[in-house]
C-alpha cells in the first residue's frame, strides 16, 4: 500500500533536508508491509508507484489534472526513467519524496527529477529522472503541449 501524506511548503519541516534544488514539492511516503519484498525491503516496484503518485500530485498543485489533459485531448507520457535505488528503505520507515520540473522546451517534452530521502538518516536513498513526451490522447501520436500546459508546466520548470 502506497500511503502517502502531501507537505505543504509553509508547515513543512522537510524543506530543510538537504534537497539537489530549491523549493521542491514534497510528499511523505510511509512505507507500508505491502511495499516490502521478499528481501525486506521496498520493492522496486514500490517507488515507480511513488513516482507516479508524487508527479501527478504535483501537476494537481500546480493546476493541471487528468480531466484537463482529457480536455485538450493531450498528455504527458513517459519517454524514458532513469532509476538511481541509493539505499534500501524499510517497513514504517518515513520517506520525504520530492520532485521537481528540470526541463521544458514548451513543444514536446517535459522532464521532471525526483529525490528520496529517508526522514530517519536524512540520506538520499533514491533519485530518478524521467524525460516525457506530449501526445494526443486519443492516439498515442506525439503532439505539441497545448497552451495550458505551457503556461502551468514552463513557468515552472526551476532554475538549476
Amino acid at each position: 500500500m502506497l500511503e502517502t501524506t502531501l507537505c505543504s511548503d509553509e508547515q513543512n519541516h522537510w524543506n530543510e533536508l538537504d534537497w539537489k534544488y530549491a523549493h521542491p514539492f514534497i510528499m511523505l511516503w510511509n512505507i507500508h508491509k505491502d511495499d516490502i519484498d521478499h528481501y525486506k525491503h521496498a520493492n522496486n516496484t514500490a517507488y515507480v508507484k511513488q513516482l507516479e503518485k508524487l508527479a501527478w500530485a504535483h501537476s494537481n498543485h500546480l493546476g493541471l489534472s487528468f480531466s484537463d489533459y482529457e480536455e485538450h485531448d493531450r498528455a504527458m507520457v513517459i519517454q524514458h526513467h532513469s532509476l538511481y535505488y541509493l539505499a534500501p528503505s524499510f517497513e514504517e520507515e518515513a520517506i520525504a519524496c520530492a520532485t521537481w520540473i528540470t526541463k521544458c522546451d514548451k513543444r514536446f517534452r517535459l522532464q521532471r527529477e525526483f529525490q528520496f530521502i529517508s526522514t530517519t538518516s536524512h540520506k538520499t536513498i533514491f533519485a530518478a529522472t524521467t524525460d516525457f513526451v506530449c501526445v494526443k490522447l486519443s492516439s498515442g501520436t506525439p503532439k505539441p503541449m497545448p497552451q495550458a500546459f505551457i503556461d502551468v508546466y514552463g513557468a515552472h520548470v526551476i532554475e538549476q
